[in-house]
């Protein structure tokens, strides 16, 4: 048996022996046998690939140090537990240390007490530790996370570019091996280059996941939904992620009120309180942690069985890591995103008011805008992460909410042709609300001002709302018809694949789904319905009215609402009402429970669908056309505070008002500030904090609710 043979074979024994397991995953035999040849490699794995063990077994075979190179103290101190208890001597160096038990560590790694030595890369940096480290015999250095080396990285740290020279002026030539779960080509060829490793020795294992479930959730009450989903997961681990630390405050606060045991996880906590919550969720005391992004890097608990991203991240690499986080145990597991196109928005005022250069802020829009496409795709979910990361595939997931979808394929080539024509026609000036009102129609100040209504194809597709519109061309884009360029307000090119269906050389399939029909109230429920209200208003000495509204009872007679979840979507049902009239007229409606149309679910999709005539439509379209809010005020007969709601929910259901672009830039920033800050779950506080001239108009209009 060859030496290498040898060591190989000894490196299986290891597995066996310390980790319990009776054979490599895929990669990580190729890696360990270049590692143990002396061979400096990129590994690129998914999360949950088994990376650590990559070095960590040729750490026990090799003669000296194993130096690992890691970004978060938390991830080092994880790891290194997690050696102990399997009785591998390893330590980190980082800041947490006192001066006396650096001291102490140190002193043992010199005398060759551990394997294994993690630190942060700004360590490298320091005179003594070079001093220290020419001082042992080093056999090899792991950069764990290595994409931060990368500026085309998602989580680029300019200390990690430091790496490559702190490695040439070693007094001993160690073995380099670079790890990371979320290397696009770029990135690759970045690492390679900084790390002087030739083609042939990048070991990609592939990253699929095929023990996760993709699905994208769009236009639904988050906390709504989130009530329902727990409800029927309570005795399963899930991580939540949030986008600001606020929204993680609220989010926790919302499910501790409903029972639900949580934890909490966020950079503004102090590290004690953070190390508790990641414990009590590592040991099952709480089997939910609300987070940013914050959490999650190196945490290696297995059995969580869901992912929900409460807002869109800012990259695929960011949302595939965290979702990754899910199922690593191999066992079938849901990564879920809630997406909203305000979350969009708020991503994008982080990346203008950051302080990046201009090429990385444009990169980063680049991202941001490839993450949204993905959020509209028609295509597989997993078969489009793959692709992102270059690993492309013809093979559907066959279970993601995309190829479970009902409805047919439809032929939207002429519809997509009067698109692509009017991006043309307008020289590719404009973004995605210019071109839906265009098409549509809309006699608005802007399409006025521009001499749009000119354009040929104005008025197109007059039959169609502007939301559907807009929603058209997302997926248009998403299908790299359509390229998004700029930054805050990106304007639309054509692709060469678009130039193909203008052409006649190409045609568009779309998916169109079956619209639901609003069920038929049931006149014997109503009328049992207004009983009960009869009775609750003479005992209560209320008007009727302000139990429920006939609407209300109208609704639920077409509903049959027969739990709190299902009632609780009825519109006029608040949580007040619920509390004090829920029971009752719950016991009413169970007595119809026969009559009863379908899924109470697909309530909120119906009534969308449903509601084209309402008054707020027409508030939106006059103030489109250039009416102010006054105006509308007077000529309505309504308050500007119900004709400010009215823009605000048609703007929440899809109609591109760009409300936002109606305040001040300057107070935009300060109350986007303050939201960061406080939060928006009330004005009140946010309208305290803000300078006088600031008015709750402003507030709403910005937060776009």
């Amino acid at each position: 048996m060859s030496v290498n043979n040898e060591k190989l074979q000894l490196a299986l024994e290891k597995l066996k022996s310390i980790y319990g397991y009776h054979s490599f995953r895929n990669g990580q035999r190729q890696i360990i046998k270049q590692i143990l040849d002396g061979t400096d490699t990129i590994g690129i794995m998914p999360t949950g690939g088994g990376k650590s063990l990559c070095y960590q077994i040729p750490a026990l075979i090799l003669d000296g140090l194993t130096l690992v190179i890691s970004p978060l103290i938390s991830l080092m101190k994880d790891q290194v537990d997690a050696l102990t208890e399997l009785n591998v001597p390893a330590t980190y160096l980082n800041s947490s240390l006192s001066a006396k038990e650096e001291h102490e560590r140190v002193q043992q790694i010199k005398q060759g007490f551990y394997k294994l030595v993690y630190v942060a890369p700004e360590r490298l940096e320091q005179y003594q530790f070079q001093q220290l480290i020419n001082q042992l015999p080093l056999s090899l250095v792991a950069i764990d996370e290595a994409h931060c080396m990368s500026q085309w990285g998602h989580d680029f740290r300019p200390s990690y570019l430091s790496i490559s020279s702190w490695l040439e002026h070693l007094n001993q030539k160690p073995v380099v091996l670079a790890l990371t779960a979320t290397a696009t080509k770029q990135v690759c060829k970045d690492l390679q280059q900084f790390l002087g490793i030739d083609e042939d020795y990048v070991i990609t294992t592939g990253f699929e996941r095929a023990n996760l479930t993709f699905q994208v959730k769009k236009g639904l009450d988050k906390k709504r939904y989130l009530d329902s989903f727990l409800k029927s997961k309570r005795k399963e681990s899930g991580v939540i992620y949030a986008s600001t630390r606020k929204e993680v405050e609220q989010i926790y606060a919302h499910l501790r009120r409903d029972g639900i045991e949580v934890a909490a996880y966020h950079g503004g906590m102090s590290e004690e309180d953070r190390t508790r919550s990641q414990e009590a969720f590592i040991h099952d005391e709480v089997k939910i942690i609300v987070a940013t992004n914050a959490f999650g890097m190196g945490i290696d608990k297995s059995n969580v069985r869901f992912v929900i991203h409460y807002n869109i991240p800012r990259t695929i690499e960011a949302y595939y890591q965290e979702a990754g986080r899910a199922g690593r145990d191999g066992e079938e597991s849901e990564c879920i995103l809630l997406f909203s196109s305000q979350d969009v928005r708020t991503q994008a005022f982080l990346i203008e008011q950051s302080d990046r250069n201009a090429d990385r802020q444009e990169m980063e829009y680049k991202k941001l805008q490839q993450m949204t496409a993905f959020s509209h795709t028609e295509r597989c979910l997993q078969q489009y992460i793959l692709l992102y990361f270059g690993d492309a595939t013809n093979k559907t997931c066959g279970k993601c909410s995309n190829c479970l979808q009902t409805g047919e394929k439809v032929n939207k080539t002429r519809e997509a042709q009067m698109v692509f024509s009017t991006v043309k026609r307008v020289r590719e000036r404009f973004g995605k609300t210019i071109i839906a009102q265009v098409l549509v129609g809309s006699s608005s100040q802007k399409i006025k001002q521009s001499q749009l209504t000119n354009v040929s194809t104005y008025g197109l597709l007059k039959d169609w709302t502007q939301k559907d519109v807009a929603e058209f061309i997302d997926i248009l884009t998403a299908e790299e018809y359509l390229l998004p360029a700029g930054t805050t307000y990106p304007t639309l090119q054509l692709t060469e694949k678009a130039l193909n269906v203008l052409l006649g050389q190409a045609e568009v399939f779309v998916t169109e789904t079956q619209t639901l029909k609003e069920p038929e109230e049931q006149d014997d429920v109503f009328e049992a319905l207004r009983e009960l209200r009869k009775q609750l208003s003479t005992e209560s000495k209320l008007p009727p009215y302000m139990i429920f509204s006939d609407k209300t009872l109208r609704e639920m007679s077409r509903y049959i609402p027969t739990t709190d979840e299902e009632f609780s979507t009825i519109s006029g049902v608040g949580q007040m009402k619920q509390e004090k009239y829920g029971e009752v007229f719950l016991e009413v409606l169970r007595k119809h429970k026969d009559k009863q149309p379908g899924e109470i679910v697909k309530l909120e999709v119906v009534k969308r669908t449903s509601s084209k005539k309402g008054q707020y439509k027409e508030t939106a379209h006059r103030f489109l056309e250039g009416e102010t809010i006054e105006e509308l005020a007077i000529s309505l007969g309504i308050s500007e505070q119900t004709i400010i709601k009215h823009l605000l929910r048609a703007q929440q259901d899809g109609i591109e008002l760009n409300l936002s672009n109606y305040v001040d830039e300057n107070d935009r920033i300060l109350i986007l500030e303050a939201v960061q800050q406080i939060g928006d779950e009330r004005l009140k506080p946010l309208k305290d904090a803000l300078p006088e001239h600031i008015s709750y108009r402003d507030i709403h209009f910005t937060i776009g609710k």
